[in-house]
């Protein structure tokens, strides 16, 4: 049985609470709930539901599904160079990870090459086989951005050539976002994408592309409320497709609606799972543990945490299936033991967090950076030195591979554990002027789309350094600025309460741990912080 047809049922199972009407009544027809698409092609007819359905795959990063889908019209049609064109654009995998590795690109590579010589395309499939190649060619000597571009521009020309044809205009607002720098504030591509976008998914509610693709241009602080109709979509435009399951909590996280987060999550994982697809259900649990620590559900993060072992023994990292490649599952099982650290406050674990060792330097600075910040905060300067070095190393290793993302990312990291080391050794003006350098500098870039967030805000470390140094008015400005970019983050509400209690605010302290007990009213644990909300606000004033 392929992979999709093992898939239908066990998400729609999982979400039928919260979809019945969409799942039930797709299912009851015997199909797969993957969306409606329609790719027009020269191909044969009897290949066009087959060529569809890759398509819809592809649409929602089930990549090794859609190669799946896209070889069997192949073997039914081996004249049809579209089914290549799928293909390569398969391997390409997810436009919004990092870096791709000759072990990607080679695959690619040949399946675009078959598309330019297999059968007899027409203009516009020769238009979108000639622009897929962009994506693979002289990979060994040509950056990837500068491919990424050619792409996009070729995209364009194919959306502008055949302009009723509207895949071409979708996948070009892919394009578009994909080579959206993560310092341009402006969000210029994001829009652009969203303008191609909104008015195709007002016209097709039932495309998994758009839903999927408006989700990902808006996944900012800044627009994420404008991606929540889609984000609200999604799961039930697709429910077939674990990643579908998961993308929705993209926008639940950067709004902070964490039920939301954990639900979708869960059910994503849990598809996920069922599948084989271990890099994408541990994608899923990244977020799905980030949310349950923002809401102080410690014993279900606990739960989750408890898991990875028999995830991890079954993870083939080499593998293509769903839209998390094997780097997200690594990165996973690096930061969900840091984040059930880290988010509590529990300094000794993170600092005797298990070092990881993987092909990808940023992934292993997830542990070195937790150690580094465990340590130091645990009273081990040493230690934390240590950390600083390794984080320094694994640096070096992204500059020579011109990871230039990572590389910065990685740096923050490093020069968070080095304030804190000069706070921590005495020199507290040096640490805090460090510490708000870098909490600037990792404000004018953003987050990973592999990532919920930072394992730790940089400005919501300097409040704590504010806070713990006596400068209460500061750290709230730190605390609440951490609040505007990752709402309803627990440690940056808590610390703002702290904060404005410091001040003497009592009105607005109290508004803050109301809503510090609001976030958590799922809470599996009481949290000294929530016992610290509830004896304050039973106060008089």
């Amino acid at each position: 049985m392929n992979l999709m047809s093992r898939v239908a049922g066990v998400a729609t199972a999982v979400l039928s609470m919260a979809v019945p009407a969409v799942a039930q009544h797709l299912h009851a027809t015997g199909k797969e709930a993957l969306g409606k698409v329609h790719f027009e092609t020269s191909c044969k007819a009897d290949v066009r539901d087959g060529f569809d359905r890759a398509v819809a795959m592809l649409h929602s990063f089930e990549f090794g599904s859609a190669i799946e889908g896209f070889s069997g019209v192949l073997q039914k049609d081996p004249s049809c160079a579209m089914a290549h064109w799928g293909t390569a654009l398969s391997r390409w995998g997810n436009p919004f990870t990092g870096l791709r590795g000759p072990g990607v690109l080679a695959p690619g590579r040949e399946a675009a090459q078959k598309a330019q010589t297999t059968g007899a395309p027409s203009a516009r499939e020769k238009a979108y086989i000639n622009a897929v190649a962009e994506l693979f060619r002289d990979y060994e000597k040509t950056p990837q951005r500068e491919r990424s571009l050619a792409y996009e521009r070729a995209m364009e020309q194919v959306s502008a050539g055949f302009p009723a044809d509207t895949e071409a205009r979708i996948f070009h607002a892919l394009s578009v976002t994909q080579n959206a720098l993560p310092t341009d504030k402006t969000y210029a591509n994001q829009l652009k994408a969203t303008a191609i976008l909104e008015p195709l998914f007002r016209q097709y509610p039932d495309h998994p592309g758009l839903a999927h693709y408006i989700i990902h241009a808006y996944d900012q602080p800044a627009l994420a409320t404008r991606a929540l109709a889609a984000a609200r979509s999604y799961a039930k435009i697709a429910p077939d497709a674990p990643h579908a399951l998961h993308m929705p909590s993209h926008t639940f996280t950067r709004v902070g609606a964490w039920s939301d987060s954990i639900a979708t999550n869960t059910a994503s994982a849990d598809a996920a799972k069922k599948l084989g697809s271990y890099a994408e259900a541990l994608h899923a649990m990244d977020y799905q543990v980030y949310a349950y620590l923002q809401t102080a559900q410690d014993q279900a993060a606990r739960r989750v945490l408890d898991g990875l072992p028999a995830i991890a023994r079954q993870f083939d990292p080499s593998a293509v299936t769903g839209a998390a490649p094997g780097s997200a599952g690594l990165f996973a099982l690096a930061s969900i033991p840091a984040r059930y650290a880290l988010e509590r406050g529990d300094w000794a674990a993170a600092a005797s967090l298990e070092p990881r060792t993987t092909p990808f330097a940023w992934v292993d600075a997830q542990s070195r950076f937790a150690r580094a910040l465990g340590a130091v905060r645990s009273g081990n300067p040493d230690g934390a030195r240590a950390e600083i070095a390794q984080l320094a190393a694994l640096h070096e290793k992204l500059v020579a591979a011109n990871d230039s993302y990572w590389a910065g990312q990685v740096d923050i990291q490093r020069r968070v554990a080095e304030a804190w080391v000069a706070y921590a050794g005495g020199r507290r003006e040096d640490g805090i002027a460090q510490m708000t350098a870098v909490a600037d500098a990792e404000d004018a870039t953003d987050k990973a789309a592999v990532t919920p967030g930072p394992l730790a805000p940089a400005r919501e470390l300097l409040g704590d350094m504010l806070l713990e140094g006596g400068q209460a008015a500061g750290a709230l400005r730190a605390y609440e600025a951490t609040m505007a970019k990752e709402q309803n983050r627990f440690r940056a509400i808590h610390g703002a309460a702290r904060a404005a209690a410091a001040t003497g605010d009592r009105t607005l302290a109290a508004k803050y741990y109301l809503q510090l007990t609001e976030i958590a009213r799922s809470s599996d644990t009481e949290r000294p912080a929530l016992r610290e909300a509830k004896a304050f606000l039973e106060k008089k004033p």
